[in-house]
Order: structure tokens, then sequence, then C-alpha cells
């Protein structure tokens, strides 16, 4: 591992047990074992760091997401497949993201930092609410928009279908961070969840 990759881990790791603001330059580098003007040669600034965490983190999203045969951020484009696949497939495709975020390293970290600081910092509140209330609900609500005009599901309001299917699964997300050993609970409700939810808005039932 670079030393520029050590300075992420290290930073990350940093933010999410202190939260952002409690944690100077001169305390990552001493994590990485490095003098802090030597960490300014690999980032100009604590926030140029935390720019690069997220540049990392929307990578490995990326790869997640092209892993489960999706774009994950284009809902014109992942439409037509959430509109053809099978209910096993997407209950399958549901789990597979729930266990990305719980434990992707930058994924989790990350949110922990987030629900630390939310309170204490207005632009990183602002940012909690883009990055896991209001980019998730806009993406399906996208979704669900040109699925119910394709028409396999209902003509109900989309936005309420969105917040009905991504509201328990970010809720049980935020229990598996407080409790780690409810995970197999967690993903026996959210394949339920799936199911049900399916079967309340799919046009042929």
């Amino acid at each position: 591992m670079t030393t520029k990759q050590k300075i992420l881990n290290e930073a990350l790791t940093l933010f999410s047990e202190r939260g952002y603001n409690a944690v100077y330059v001169g305390d990552i580098a001493a994590a990485v074992g490095i003098k802090a003007p030597s960490l300014y040669k690999h980032y100009k600034s604590k926030k140029d760091i935390f720019k690069a965490i997220l540049t990392e983190m929307e990578s490995n999203y990326n790869k997640q997401t092209a892993g489960l045969n999706m774009n994950g951020n284009d809902a014109g484009e992942d439409a037509s497949i959430f509109a053809t696949v099978s209910e096993d497939t997407l209950v399958q495709m549901g789990i597979g993201l729930f266990q990305f975020f719980l434990h992707d390293d930058y994924a989790s970290k990350f949110r922990k930092m987030l629900t630390i600081e939310q309170f204490h910092d207005n632009d990183l509140s602002h940012l909690y609410s883009k990055q896991y209330v209001d980019d998730p609900l806009s993406y399906q609500t996208s979704i669900f928009t040109l699925i119910s005009i394709s028409g396999v599901f209902k003509n109900v309001k989309p936005n309420i279908m969105a917040l009905h299917f991504y509201a328990p699964i970010y809720m049980l997300l935020t229990v598996c961070d407080r409790q780690p050993e409810r995970e197999k609970e967690a993903l026996q409700l959210i394949e339920e969840h799936i199911r049900q939810f399916n079967f309340i808005y799919d046009k042929e039932h």
C-alpha cells in the first residue's frame, strides 16, 4: 500500500471514530507514521483528503453496481433492468447492495463519520442528507416512475413507493452499524420486505 493510500485509510478511520472536525492533519500524519510536512507532499489539506475519500467511495460503489449488472446512478438505464428481473434476482441485488454499504470499509466508516458530524457541521449535515436520503430517494423515484409507465408496477405515487422501498433497508443498515450481530436478522427482513413490496406494487397482483 502506498503512503498516499495509507493517509486516506488512516484519515477515514480517525474521522469515523472522532468526527471530521475533531481530527487534525497532525493526527492523520501520526497515525500513518510520518510528519505533517511529509503528508502535505501528497495532499494539500484535510479537505483535499476528504475529497479523495469521496472519490474512492464513488469508485468502490461503481464497481459494486457493475458487478450487479446495473449502473447505480442512471435511473433511466437501470429502470429497464429492474422491470425485467425476477423477484429472486431483485432480492439478491438488494441484499448485495446492503452488504456492500455495511461492509465496504470506506462506505461504512464514511457513514459513521457523518452520523457523528451531522450535529456539529452544517455542510456535513447537508451531505449526510444528500448521500443517504435525497439522492437515493430521487434515484428510486425515477426508477419507479419509469417502471410504472412501462406497466409493470401499479400506477401510484412513485415518490411514496421509493420511500416504502428504501426506508426499511436504510433503517436496518443503521441497526447493523450499532449492532453488527443483528446482520443475519436484517438480511432475512430485507428479503421479506422486498418480496412483500413486489407483491403490493406488482400490477399482476
